[in-house]
């Protein structure tokens, strides 16, 4: 079956820089992917970019790891936890537990651009997908704001294209090193570098690595039409060399500067 067709990325994702797990301080108490680092964020008029997880339960929860040892201090892994006993568990450095996908989305309402990036849950960026993008499909019906999602996996943004057509929706993307790639096969990192389910997934935009945006296949996509986004950029000269290059950063560590609006004639 044939996948919806793509989803133009919005012009408000190419415009204010995307503050990486949000707008997080760990000094300030906002740790990242919080509720206090998202309304800090949309206070300062940042966009917003986001990981999601899957609790126990079916719900789409708003944390990066795999695992709650590094953020709190519980161990094992976020999935084996019921979406109320997570947002119990406070992260560190913060006043807050584990929020779920949709306080995000009310806390958020509809006020900056919202990135989502929806983590793999087949650990090999593999087909056993679905009951995440299911959760997070369901969290964004009915809501009005502009956001997107993305993730690493392909199978992944298959999925979302099938639950939420009408978000836009892209890929994650670096250049796999055989010596970051967490494990994963050689013939996936060597299939996956090459950026090759663009076109399936229906994508409209990729985000990599900003030390990887010289690869001939960024620029291939961006001549196709291609958003091109970059992660994570942590100083002023790592972001202006990402710009050679990407319409937009996504940031940490530091406060980049947000283009004035375009006026309206």
């Amino acid at each position: 079956m044939p996948l919806p067709p793509r989803v133009p990325l919005p012009a408000a994702f190419l415009r204010a820089p995307l503050a990486h797990r949000a707008l997080h301080d760990r000094t300030a108490r906002r740790p990242e992917n919080s509720r206090a680092a998202v309304r800090a964020a949309v206070a300062a008029g940042y966009g917003i970019e986001i990981d999601v997880q899957l609790s126990a339960d079916g719900r789409a929860m708003v944390f990066h790891d795999y695992a709650l040892d590094r953020l709190t201090d519980r161990f094992g892994p976020v999935r084996q936890r019921r979406a109320a006993e997570l947002g119990a568990i406070a992260l560190r450095d913060g006043d807050e537990g584990i929020p779920t996908f949709r306080e995000v989305l009310e806390t958020v309402a509809g006020r900056v651009a919202l990135l989502v990036e929806v983590k793999d849950q087949d650990g090999m960026l593999g087909p056993d997908v679905g009951p995440l993008e299911q959760a997070v499909a369901d969290d964004l019906r009915g809501y009005a704001g502009l956001v997107a999602v993305m993730s690493f996996n392909p199978h992944s943004v298959a999925a979302l294209a099938r639950l939420a057509p009408a978000i836009p929706r892209g890929i994650t993307t670096w250049g796999y090193p055989p010596d970051h790639a967490e494990g994963l096969p050689r013939a996936t990192c060597d299939r996956l570098r090459a950026i090759p389910d663009y076109d399936r997934c229906g994508a409209s935009f990729i985000s990599h690595h900003w030390q990887d945006l010289g690869r001939p296949r960024v620029a291939e996509l961006r001549a196709q039409g291609a958003a091109v986004l970059c992660w994570t950029i942590r100083a002023p000269a790592e972001e202006a060399a990402a710009r050679r290059v990407a319409a937009n950063i996504t940031f940490e560590g530091y406060a980049p500067p947000i283009p004035p609006p375009i006026p309206s004639l």
